[in-house]
């Protein structure tokens, strides 16, 4: 007989922001650990592999502080390199010299680096072994969910093999096409770019220094993004049809390529990872709850990676309403009540769509090659670079210091 089994919450998917969302709700460091189930139609196992991802993630100093509150940074912190330094170009067409117009370095961040670079593969891998430690998380993984039910009374997922599982509430971390998001019948706004976001990992002979580079062209951001050694994450932003002949190219054309756009500075570059291409969009849901579910992650927004804000918005999500989860708990009252979820929505939502429209608006901003706008562009960033107060501030947006910060973020229990 197929086995039913109630839990505090269900988390569906088992990738980063499910991960981060079953450890903020259910992990040792939590003052009142909550019973949570992570459920994945895949093994999560095989998530951590540049073969499946071959990405990296820029964690914000924010970022740092929740995991470090949730125990995990200590995992994380062999395979992070701090920025230290970062310029930011405004490239003409089929020009050499690309003059920066705007440069940060240690001297702006006199709390330490805003950011550090992981490539996904190990920020998943020690997510994934900090939920598999924790007592009070368990894994449904490996069997796609059949069928969702949110309500009356309690929620359920019921899986493939018969298995029934509720709970209060249901978070969906499944991604951009969040099926648990489909189920409830939330509709998404936004549009697709032109775009595709080419990422791979070179090696190159000098030492960056920590130092991140956005180049920003007519078709797109390059970016060279740290990683420990003498090694980068390049994110290389194309037209959709250029994006696809280049990562169709044999290897040493395709490296041709990428060494006119990346220059010589760093001496010879070498591709050591995987091609991956990723269109680009950008995608907010129309609301961010529903009866018995919050949506966190892709599943909520889809953004323009050019300011890497996509994982740290994730994790804004998370430790958000995991606080309106333990505050609800800790009085007593529902934590997938109609009160819970309006809160976290109204917590999380605006700030949303706000850092989704400035980004969608820097990227037609600086996608476009009109000459006005160029020296527009160039006389903005050059005021912002003689500015502190300006640089302070960009630097605590990068930080992901902004806004009204959830308590995790803050570095605080929960």
């Amino acid at each position: 007989m197929p086995m039913s089994k109630t839990f505090h919450v269900i988390v569906v998917g088992a990738a980063l922001n499910g991960l981060a969302a079953a450890l903020a709700l259910g992990g040792a460091p939590v003052r009142r650990p909550l019973d949570v189930l992570v459920v994945d139609g895949k093994n999560p196992e095989a998530f951590a592999s540049s073969a499946f991802d071959g990405r990296a993630t820029a964690v914000s100093a924010s970022a740092r502080k929740m995991f470090e509150t949730l125990g995990v940074w200590e995992r994380i912190a062999p395979f992070a390199q701090a920025m230290s330094e970062i310029i930011v170009t405004d490239a003409k067409p089929g020009a050499e010299a690309r003059p920066v117009l705007l440069h940060f370095d240690e001297s702006d961040m006199p709390n330490g680096p805003s950011a550090h670079m992981v490539e996904n593969r190990h920020l998943h891998e020690c997510l994934l072994n900090s939920a598999k430690a924790a007592i009070h998380i368990t894994f449904a993984t490996g069997t796609a969910v059949a069928s969702y039910g949110f309500g009356p009374g309690l929620a359920h997922v019921r899986l493939a093999d018969g298995s029934s599982n509720h709970a209060p509430l249901i978070i969906a971390a499944d991604g951009s096409k969040s099926p648990a998001r489909e189920a409830a019948g939330i509709a998404l706004r936004g549009w697709t770019y032109d775009q595709m976001a080419i990422v791979t990992t070179v090696e190159h002979d000098l030492p960056h220094h920590g130092k991140a580079e956005e180049h920003f062209r007519p078709s797109g951001p390059f970016a060279i993004l740290p990683l420990p050694g003498n090694r980068s994450s390049l994110v290389w932003t194309e037209r959709m049809e250029d994006a696809k002949r280049i990562l169709s190219l044999p290897d040493e054309d395709f490296l041709r390529e990428l060494a006119t756009r990346f220059g010589n500075h760093l001496g010879q570059v070498r591709v050591i990872g995987g091609r991956h291409g990723y269109p680009l969009s950008v995608f907010v849901a129309e609301e961010f709850a529903g009866p018995r579910l919050a949506l966190v992650g892709d599943a909520a927004h889809v953004l323009h990676p050019l300011a890497g804000l996509g994982f740290n918005l994730g994790l804004r999500d998370v430790a958000a309403l995991a606080e309106c989860v333990h505050d609800a708990v800790a009085l007593g009252l529902d934590p997938g009540g109609d009160a819970v979820l309006q809160r976290y929505t109204m917590w999380r939502r605006f700030d949303t769509v706000q850092t989704a429209a400035a980004v969608d608006g820097i990227n037609r901003l600086f996608g476009n090659d009109n000459a006005l706008l160029r020296l527009l562009r160039e006389a903005g960033l050059s005021a912002v670079n003689r500015i502190p107060s300006l640089k302070s501030g960009f630097v605590h947006e990068a930080a992901g210091h902004s806004g009204t910060l959830p308590k995790l973020l803050r570095g605080e229990r929960v």
